[in-house]
């Protein structure tokens, strides 16, 4: 399983991306997911060359694409997603389905979203790109009945999911039987987990993003109401993932769940390889 950081780990740390580079690879990561706001304020090169010089990639850029704006603010956001994209290599752009929780959204609304996405994706298939949408409260893609809908309206080739396992679970359904449910679509995972869904609130934006926000309820991946150890035994050994950690302490937090998530992959390899051995 190849797994990344996040740079919004770090929206509140004066780091450089060589400062978060030598962290990520020297805590064993296998790349860096990269905020869309850091990806526009790092200036103009071969950045992709660069990070994999460090033994390191870019899996996927995260933004949020302006869906209800005018269409030429639209297309100037893709083309700029599209050009970051090639300068660091990175084959995904993750973004939110529209601003609107599902039960909320009127059909117009539906089907605005709906087609922005569906030219949003037509757009990055051109540069061979895949356009992830987050499964995320809020916007439609908050349950997994809504999602499948917006897949099948969509009907685009390039459009995936970002699987956010805890929000899943945030909206109502069971982790492991929505992902069997969107496996045909899952391209990206996102991990972080929470003492208890009293409180999910910490993962709001408005607290997310401030500075002094609160960070009690955030928990290590294996310390919080999900059950990590049997939800990972589900997932592909090619699976790619980021471990999307918004507390204190990054520079131990990471690393821990980091060195937890390869032990409890590298014991189901070796379970899935008794078995066949086994069978065999």
């Amino acid at each position: 399983m190849r797994l990344s950081l996040c740079t919004i780990s770090f929206r509140h740390h004066l780091l450089s991306i060589g400062e978060i580079a030598r962290f990520a690879r020297g805590s064993g990561f296998d790349g860096i997911e990269l905020w869309g706001v850091h990806a526009r304020n790092l200036g103009p090169g071969d950045h992709g060359a660069w990070l994999a010089d460090h033994g390191l990639r870019v899996p996927m850029l995260s933004d949020y694409l302006p869906l209800d704006a005018p269409p030429e603010i639209l297309a100037r956001s893709l083309a700029d997603l599209c050009r970051l994209a090639e300068i660091w290599r990175a084959p995904r752009l993750r973004t939110f389905a529209g601003t609107k929780a599902s039960a909320d959204a009127s059909p117009e609304e539906r089907a605005h979203v709906t087609r922005r996405l569906r030219g949003a994706a037509d757009t990055l298939s051109d540069h061979g790109l895949r356009l992830l949408v987050e499964t995320h409260p809020g916007t439609l893609a908050d349950t997994t009945e809504s999602l499948e809908r917006l897949l099948d309206e969509v009907d685009h080739p390039a459009l995936k999911v970002n699987f956010d396992i805890l929000h899943v679970w945030e909206g109502g359904d069971d982790p492991c039987a929505a992902h069997d449910r969107l496996a045909a679509w899952i391209d990206y995972y996102h991990l972080k987990n929470v003492r208890a869904r009293a409180d999910l609130a910490v993962f709001e934006p408005a607290n997310v993003y401030a500075a002094s926000g609160r960070r009690d309820g955030m928990t290590g991946l294996f310390d919080g109401v999900l059950d990590y150890e049997a939800f990972l035994a589900t997932l592909h050994p090619e699976a790619e993932a980021s471990l999307e950690w918004f507390g204190g302490s990054c520079f131990s937090v990471l690393p821990e769940d980091l060195l937890k998530v390869r032990r409890t992959t590298a014991r189901r390899r070796n379970e899935l390889a008794f078995h066949l051995d086994v069978a065999g």
